[in-house]
């Protein structure tokens, strides 16, 4: 398995807790509350916005939760300003770190995430210090046991999609940003099951490190994640199996 398919096993595990003490309800209103803002309350033009609404159906999120944020988006609804960020920093062995946050008060966040990074080994930097490693990327993951490589390859090329690879018992599909939709119909139309889909941050060249500086990595990441104000955590560590053990 890659190393952010094996990051996004550990969200799953953290969203089922967060999902109970209404901490993930919390982040995915702020993530439609942005979209809705930027572009507008229209599914079929503003596909951040479907996306936000799609992880929060995931979850069970309420309607009249996504509906209020919604309305705050787009001015309905009065509420806090929140703005969305991007914090860059390192964590142990010189690894990168990209934070997305969306915030009431970005100094208060800032001084928090810095904590973050110092109390786990790590060091915030500044804008441009590691972005610069990553890709926006479209990424789903579908079951081996439900259909062959070949037929999965050819469906997902016409949708769109860049590439297809076997990591374990997953094929992992990726794609531009723009064809995520498009490759996500094409998977809905012959009903295959999908573990996940994602749009994330993927290092252009993974790093590999030792097992114990991939251990202290994920603790950062998993610290940095828990924070209230924090979306996504990414980092360009090659994560194996090992580090997973104590995950």
């Amino acid at each position: 398995m890659s190393g952010h398919s094996h990051w996004a096993t550990i969200k799953h595990k953290k969203a089922a807790i967060d999902a109970k003490r209404g901490k993930l309800w919390s982040k995915l209103s702020r993530a439609i509350l942005i979209a809705a803002r930027n572009g507008g309350a229209d599914l079929d033009t503003n596909l951040k916005l479907r996306y936000a609404i799609d992880k929060a159906r995931e979850v069970s999120m309420p309607k009249d939760n996504i509906d209020r944020a919604i309305k705050r988006g787009t001015g309905e609804a009065q509420g806090e300003i929140i703005e969305e960020l991007q914090y860059e920093g390192f964590g142990s062995g010189g690894t990168a770190i990209l934070v997305d946050v969306m915030t009431d008060n970005r100094n208060r966040t800032a001084g928090e995430i810095r904590k973050i990074f110092e109390r786990n080994g790590g060091k915030m930097g500044s804008a441009g210090n590691v972005s610069f490693l990553f890709e926006r990327k479209g990424i789903f993951n579908v079951p081996v046991a439900a259909i062959d490589e070949d037929s999965l390859m050819a469906m997902v090329i016409d949708a769109g999609a860049e590439d297809l690879k076997r990591t374990g018992d997953q094929y992992e599909v990726s794609c531009d940003p723009a064809a995520f939709r498009a490759v996500q119909l094409a998977l809905e139309e012959k009903k295959l099951p999908v573990s996940s889909a994602e749009l994330m941050q993927i290092p252009k060249v993974p790093m590999d490190v030792d097992t114990e500086t991939g251990k202290k990595v994920l603790r950062l990441m998993e610290a940095l994640d828990d924070h209230d104000d924090v979306q996504h955590v990414y980092s360009n560590v090659n994560v194996t199996d090992e580090m997973m053990a104590e995950a």
